[in-house]
């Protein structure tokens, strides 16, 4: 028997999310990342919903659509590489350190991102806004802001 093509998210879920995200697990070789990958094609298929020939040219949409998702995230992942904050070797970190890098990775990114450019790669501020794409008074404010807020969080510890 021919299936139709599904006519709520709901049976486009029951009926292909398990296919799609073994599919995207199989290519990221992480569970977060395939749910993201699934999560963002079944948002855009709600924009098609509704528009497909048959189940045979919307399993194959929704197929080539997840892959698609799949390379953005490791195009993504080539970079800008991340390490795990479990990943970070402790060799000759005090735990004061331990907790400054943990408040630091608690921030909000745009403050991460600029504090750990200045502080931890030395980078100077207009370095900082040729690279983020934002002006170095913008750049100033982050590192004060971002500051201030670490300051804040390594306070209540």
């Amino acid at each position: 028997m021919k299936h139709l093509p599904a006519n709520t998210i709901e049976e486009a879920l029951d009926r292909y999310g398990d296919r799609l995200y073994r599919l995207a697990l199989v290519m990221l070789k992480s569970p977060m990342d395939a749910e993201d990958a699934v999560q963002e094609t079944f948002l855009r298929y709600l924009d098609r919903l509704g528009s497909f020939q048959d189940a045979e040219h919307e399993k194959a949409w929704l197929l080539t659509v997840t892959t698609n998702q799949c390379r953005d995230v490791l195009r993504a992942r080539q970079r800008h590489p991340q390490v795990a904050l479990d990943q970070v070797p402790e060799e000759g970190h005090q735990p004061q350190d331990r907790a400054i890098w943990e408040s630091l990775m608690a921030l909000p990114e745009k403050y991460r991102e600029v504090l750990v450019l200045h502080a931890v790669e030395g980078y100077r501020v207009e370095e900082i806004a040729k690279l983020i794409g934002k002006t170095p008074s913008a750049v100033k404010m982050r590192l004060s802001r971002g500051r201030k807020l670490l300051e804040e969080s390594l306070g209540k510890e």
